[in-house]
């Protein structure tokens, strides 16, 4: 009988009308009023309230945006996420407002504290990434385009068709037509056409197709042969005159993306060749082959460097030749590594000044090493164009010649580029800290050197490395710590010619355990550098320096790809 009642009553209060909340039945009047465009009424119906639910809050800011009454429907987002944090709409909608009053980094920050709450919103994320798209940052756009299934590829375009073997050209795209281009596949793309050392401007364009797909446009100024840019090449050739020397460089030869390149300098003091040859394998853009020469006569004047000083010149000439061969290869966009095996030999003749116990720097001798490097890229915001690489090689060898003998060496790098601004190069920071070690016993030709020289990478800008056109004034050492760090500002850019002025901070010690070379103290240097870019394809540097511990002076000047 009890069973039979519950039943009943059951039944019963299924039959009846549930009873509707007033604060349900007040959403329901303002969205009715919402969607017939009464907008003032919706306003109307929905005054400022603390106690105002989250979904009239809305409307009602909804309703003012409507009427473009911005200032107030902000207000009413910004009251309304204060009472909800986790409800998302509201910073959604406030990035809508900010949006159309053109406040694009504003309207940015709210749409990433929306995903942070709600990281699957289809709407948040296409009005991201769309943004992104807008102000060329493509790797920013397909971060969140790819969070909700897009872009889908139709198709490949080139424009203007590059001069390149079709299979090279292709393995180097990494997509499939039909399916999404993710993040990574256009970061490997990236990486892989740029170790053909064809293109140094590339551009990727998205060009949205009727049925909602997209066709991947690729353009992309290339190196070309002296047939195709006689005027362009012939400038690269001859960049580097003011120095007493030329550039011969053949790209792409028989369309195999097969380079060889040459520096030759005919100064009387630092004589100089250098070749080199690499070419991809046959498995793609993923792997490269490198053999490459260096051959030099230089006068050195270590003076200066010489420890300790002596009011006596130290002079020497150095000849060396060196002959390598590497294999390189890409393990999608955040691995590099290579492997390589090089001969040396180097001779001193002409030896003024040198302590006798020094004589270990100066022997005469043959070397066999095998050389290898990592890099790695750690970590990338590419909403804030921010980037931090790492890297690290190694060299293990012998020299054939009493006292030498086994050695080794360690390098270290870091390196993070930041571009403040939401497009363009202007203000452009980048920072790099680099460390040395060496193992064993070393001719002098492989130590290191902090100071400005042309073929040197450890830039000391208030150190000068020539004196009267002989390296050697530059602090060398079997160990070292550097950073560089520098900011661009762009003062004109078009199409042919870029410019850039900025200060820099160099700061590092070296040091060398003989006590015959190294620097005593921690060395500064600060001033200011412009760079020139011509053609797009080669970029003169001039610079002024000043060494804070000593007060020196310097200017220098460099010309490079």
């Amino acid at each position: 009988m009890i069973l039979l009642l519950c039943l009943c009553f059951f039944l019963l209060g299924r039959a009846l009308p549930q009873a509707v909340s007033p604060a349900a039945s007040k959403i329901q009047e303002v969205k009715k009023l919402y969607a017939a465009g009464q907008w003032n009424e919706v306003v109307r119906a929905v005054p400022e309230s603390p106690d105002t639910p989250a979904d009239l809050e809305l409307y009602r800011g909804l309703a003012l945006a409507q009427l473009q009454r911005f200032h107030e429907a902000d207000a009413a987002f910004r009251a309304g996420l204060a009472r909800h944090p986790r409800d998302a709409r509201f910073l959604v909608e406030r990035a809508g407002i900010a949006y159309r009053e053109k406040q694009f980094a504003k309207a940015k920050i709210d749409l990433r504290r929306a995903l942070a709450i709600h990281p699957q919103d289809d709407y948040a994320n296409n009005f991201l990434a769309s943004m992104y798209f807008l102000e060329g940052n493509l790797e920013a756009a397909l971060k969140y385009w790819n969070r909700v299934g897009k872009p889908k590829l139709s198709d490949l375009t080139y424009d203007p068709a590059p001069h390149l073997d079709p299979l090279i050209l292709d393995r180097a795209f990494n997509f499939s037509p039909g399916s999404v281009w993710s993040r990574n596949q256009y970061l490997t793309t990236k990486a892989q056409l740029t170790s053909l050392n064809l293109f140094p401007r590339q551009f990727f364009e998205l060009q949205a197709q009727p049925d909602g797909s997209f066709d991947l446009g690729f353009h992309a100024g290339q190196r070309s042969t002296w047939s195709h840019d006689k005027l362009g090449n012939t400038a690269s050739l001859l960049r580097s005159l003011p120095y007493q020397a030329v550039d011969p460089e053949f790209f792409n030869l028989n369309h195999k993306a097969l380079n060889w390149i040459s520096f030759v300098r005919w100064d009387d003091e630092k004589r100089m060749l250098t070749s080199e040859l690499s070419t991809p394998m046959p498995e793609g853009p993923q792997k490269h082959f490198r053999l490459y020469f260096d051959g030099r006569n230089e006068n050195w004047n270590i003076t200066n460097t010489l420890l300790p000083a002596t009011p006596s010149p130290a002079y020497l000439n150095l000849e060396r030749a060196v002959l390598g061969a590497e294999l390189q290869s890409l393990v999608g966009w955040r691995w590099r590594w290579n492997l390589g095996v090089e001969f040396s030999y180097r001779k001193f003749r002409s030896l003024v000044g040198i302590p006798t116990a020094a004589d270990s720097f100066f022997t005469d001798t043959a070397g066999l090493a095998l050389r290898s490097g990592v890099q790695r890229s750690l970590i990338r915001f590419p909403e804030r164009r921010f980037k931090l690489d790492a890297g690290a090689t190694g060299e293990m060898g012998t020299f054939f010649a009493n006292p030498l003998g086994m050695y080794g060496r360690v390098e270290g790098s870091l390196m993070a580029h930041w571009f403040p601004q939401a497009r363009g190069e202007d203000y452009g920071m980048q920072t790099q800290l680099r460390a040395g070690q060496t193992f064993g016993t070393i001719p002098f030709d492989d130590l290191f050197m902090l100071g400005f020289d042309r073929d040197n990478p450890l830039w000391m800008r208030g150190h000068d490395g020539l004196v009267n056109g002989q390296k050697g004034n530059a602090p060398l050492g079997t160990n070292f710590i550097l950073s560089n760090s520098e900011i661009d500002k762009v003062l004109y850019h078009d199409g042919l010619f870029l410019l850039k002025l900025g200060p820099f901070v160099d700061s590092g010690e070296i040091h060398d355990s003989s006590a015959y070379f190294g620097h005593p103290k921690w060395m500064t240097d600060t001033g200011v550098q412009a760079t020139v870019g011509a053609l797009g394809s080669f970029e003169f540097v001039l610079g002024y320096g000043r060494d804070l511990r000593s007060g020196n002076n310097t200017f220098y000047s460099t010309v490079s790809r």
